[in-house]
């Protein structure tokens, strides 16, 4: 019987014999050995390449969320930087015009205006997932063996002792990343967060000083006189201008 050599495509030569799964005759031409090989495949890839598979999908998911949270800190930024100016823009002109803190509906309105462009970028920031993923997985790199190397030309099996020898080198397929790669980046991410956190909060001790205009009166006048409350300048609608007065 002549068959076919899967990558040479030369004929070779070799005796008809009988199916090793059912023991059927090779006119038979049952198909127990072609399943058989395909099941044997999958449980060979299971073994192999299932801890790569998973080494690449956490790499590539943490690298992704890694640039998606950048992108997002890098929007949330510029947009708290803008409303920092707002908040310093309306508290001057109250202070210039009526000589009074701003109007605190034109306060909620600026904060509102953050919440919203802040989740404006989120879901700008998450959307972009499948494109920061594909980019990610595209610089993974897995190389297969020429035909000509002595790995593959003579393997190191056994034919008499069948698997036995090959099982020394099972699970040679590896793709981790290092230990030092890995801390560096639990590091950053650590560091990312606490930068947030601090200057949320300065900017939160600004927004408080800003608010805290008034002087209080000393301890001898306050037994005397009750304090007036907070005087607001009234809201205004647009940025037109305002004639002083003299």
């Amino acid at each position: 019987m002549l068959i076919k050599h899967s990558r040479s495509k030369k004929p070779v030569a070799i005796m008809d014999p009988d199916c090793a799964i059912c023991s059927q005759p090779a006119l038979a031409q049952c198909e127990c050995e072609a399943k058989g090989l395909d099941i044997a495949v999958r449980q060979a890839e299971q073994r192999m390449m299932t801890s790569v598979f998973n080494d690449i999908r956490a790499w590539v998911r943490g690298h992704a969320q890694d640039y998606i949270l950048s992108y997002f800190s890098m929007l949330t930024t510029r947009r708290k930087d803008h409303h920092a100016q707002t908040i310093h823009r309306i508290t001057e002109r109250a202070a210039y015009y009526y000589r009074a803190r701003p109007h605190p509906s034109e306060i909620a309105a600026a904060d509102a205006e953050l919440k919203r462009g802040i989740d404006e970028d989120w879901k700008a920031s998450v959307q972009r997932y499948p494109e920061v993923l594909e980019y990610f997985y595209g610089l993974v790199d897995l190389n297969l063996p020429g035909d000509d190397e002595p790995g593959v030309r003579d393997p190191p099996l056994s034919a008499l002792g069948g698997v036995a020898v090959g099982r020394e080198r099972e699970r040679k397929v590896r793709l981790r990343e290092s230990s030092e790669v890995e801390e560096r980046r639990r590091h950053r991410r650590r560091s990312r967060g606490r930068d947030e956190i601090e200057r949320e909060r300065e900017r939160e001790r600004d927004r408080v000083r800003l608010e805290r205009l008034e002087v209080p009166l000393p301890p001898s006048l306050s037994r005397e006189r009750v304090r007036p409350g907070p005087t607001y300048a009234p809201p205004m609608g647009g940025y037109g201008y305002v004639q002083p007065q003299f």
